[in-house]
């Protein structure tokens, strides 16, 4: 069984820098690449990288899969995950709206989250996708627990994920539910980048990376994914004794 790779880097600049030199370099061997974005903060120093690149990246033949959505909102809503991707990656990058695979709320959840795992069969699914991790360590919103075979659906969020939620919607409720691409489909990945940043994230990363593999875990999994780099800051590797 492979067994993921782990990058620690010095800073989350450092960080950022690095994933999107593992990013940069898949573009350049495969230009059609199937690419899966994550949201969160912690992705958005690799985007804002990436953009700076921008003249020296081919994007012309990429697709970018949405990892998740809050349900019933709509991508003209300011807090729709679709719209921040859309606002701190794809439309910087020059990749058109139709070059993106969105998990469509308009529609029935069911109906929604099955016409965007037979788009992702026919594309022949994720080359690359690009993570973040949750403090109970969710990827996506896959909640624990989730188990390998978790398809893409519907999910109430954990307490925890509203919790954080919370300071980007601001004064608004925050939704309880959502679509989430699922962990069948994430495992399944020729290529997984998991990214986690400060120390707040140290425990879940070290559980994640070297415990028990359980559903009450989600990214736990990964340790049986195909091909897993991890990129870390220092803070979220190394304790006290180890920096």
């Amino acid at each position: 069984m492979p067994v993921p790779s782990v990058l620690v880097c010095e800073d989350y600049a450092d960080l950022s820098r690095t994933a999107a030199d593992l990013v940069a370099e898949r573009l350049a061997q495969k230009p059609a690449l199937n690419l899966l974005a994550a949201t969160g903060n912690t992705p958005m120093g690799l985007y804002a990288e990436l953009v700076s690149r921008r003249d020296a990246l081919d994007v012309s033949r990429v697709r970018v899969f949405q990892l998740d959505e809050y349900a019933g909102v709509g991508i003209e809503d300011r807090r729709s995950l679709l719209g921040w991707l859309v606002r701190s990656f794809t439309a910087p990058l020059g990749i058109p709206e139709d070059r993106i695979v969105r998990l469509d709320t308009a529609i029935e959840p069911a109906a929604a989250c099955a016409a965007f795992e037979e788009t992702l069969r026919e594309a022949g699914g994720f080359d690359l996708a690009i993570l973040g991790i949750g403090s109970n360590g969710h990827l996506g919103f896959n909640e624990p627990p989730s188990d390998a075979g978790a398809p893409t659906r519907e999910v109430t969020l954990s307490a925890q994920s509203v919790e954080t939620s919370a300071g980007y919607w601001g004064d608004a409720e925050v939704p309880t539910r959502a679509l989430t691409v699922g962990m069948r489909e994430l495992l399944a990945s020729r290529e997984i980048v998991l990214l986690a940043s400060g120390a707040p994230k140290r425990a879940i990363v070290r559980r994640a990376l070297g415990g028990a593999v359980t559903p009450e875990v989600p990214a736990s999994f990964l340790q049986e994914a195909k091909r897993v780099t991890a990129v870390l800051d220092r803070a979220a590797w190394c304790g006290e004794d180890e920096a």
